[in-house]
């Protein structure tokens, strides 16, 4: 028994016809907290439980942070999340009602994250939101529920904003043999730690996070994420706010769910066919997001249109 789901997948007829080719839908934005984050967070808990972890400590801007509240109010462990000054009142308000102690400091993730490593004390344990082998384990599961269901893709597309989420699908694709389908990793313009690393050719942090998507908003990516460019075929895409923002509010119409602009970074390729050619039959990974409502991207939109 896992803490994480088993999620839908299907096709997005909508979503294919803009698309120009078959877009399937992995929708972990139906995790009891909202993202897929539950995935590896989750593993993450129940290792560090089983070796008799009495206190959780993460650094979040949201998402992580929510699946460590979860993961700790199920396996009756206190929990303590850092966040910075950025993140929303919503976000904060579903981590109080998990449980979890709250703690705002800094105005980015990083700030946040050293005030939280600094709180580990003994018999606790550290869960990081995205750089640590047990929760890239955990997010493979996402691909071993596609293999299981014999719906190979010729691409993945995904969001990236520390790399979790693009290790863990790598690791899945690995162990189900699926060495030769591309990842394409899409972030926003103000985000884009992982292109940075791209052109690089090396691990870079940029220096600030300008962008509407927060839940991308880590200004390094993890070494691994790195390292896997020259293991795995991924290519590096950028969309603006306002096409991740519109994408959120065509996934609603479409599908009755609602994401975060972070997910909707990936969910905008479907209106960009070019981004697409050549590929048959393409997985968007619906990673969800719980902190942002619709009033919040509404408010966005006309914020980034103005």
């Amino acid at each position: 028994m896992t803490l994480h789901i088993q999620t839908p997948l299907y096709e997005s007829r909508p979503m294919s016809a803009s698309a120009g080719c078959q877009v399937w839908l992995k929708l972990d934005a139906l995790q009891p907290c909202g993202s897929f984050k539950l995935r590896g967070v989750g593993h993450a808990c129940e290792v560090h439980h089983g070796r008799g972890a009495r206190h959780f400590v993460s650094s979040s801007g949201g998402n992580a942070g929510l699946a460590v509240a979860y993961a700790g109010r199920r396996l009756g462990v206190a929990v303590t999340v850092v966040v910075p000054e950025t993140t929303t009142a919503r976000a904060k308000e579903l981590l109080t009602l998990e449980g979890a102690k709250v703690i705002v400091h800094g105005a980015s993730w990083q700030e946040a994250n050293e005030l939280a490593q600094s709180l580990v004390g003994p018999g606790d344990a550290f869960i990081h939101p995205f750089d640590d082998p047990l929760l890239w384990a955990g997010h493979a599961s996402l691909i071993d529920e596609v293999a299981q269901a014999g719906e190979k893709p010729d691409a993945v597309v995904l969001s990236v904003g520390g790399g979790g989420l693009l290790c863990g699908v790598i690791e899945g694709l690995r162990r189900n043999g699926w060495h030769d389908v591309p990842v394409i990793a899409v972030e926003t313009h103000g985000a884009a730690s992982f292109h940075a690393a791209v052109q690089a050719g090396q691990g870079v942090a940029i220096d600030r996070i300008d962008s509407i998507a927060t839940s991308l908003g880590a200004k390094r990516v993890c070494e691994q994420a790195v390292k896997e460019l020259a293991a795995h075929p991924i290519h590096s895409v950028l969309v603006s706010d306002q096409q991740a923002l519109q994408a959120c509010e065509r996934f609603l119409d479409d599908h009755r769910v609602l994401v975060e602009p972070a997910c909707g970074a990936a969910l905008a390729l479907a209106s960009e066919p070019a981004a697409l050619a050549g590929y048959g039959k393409v997985l968007m990974v619906v990673c969800g997001g719980a902190t942002a409502t619709l009033a919040q991207i509404r408010q966005w939109s006309a914020a980034v249109g103005a």
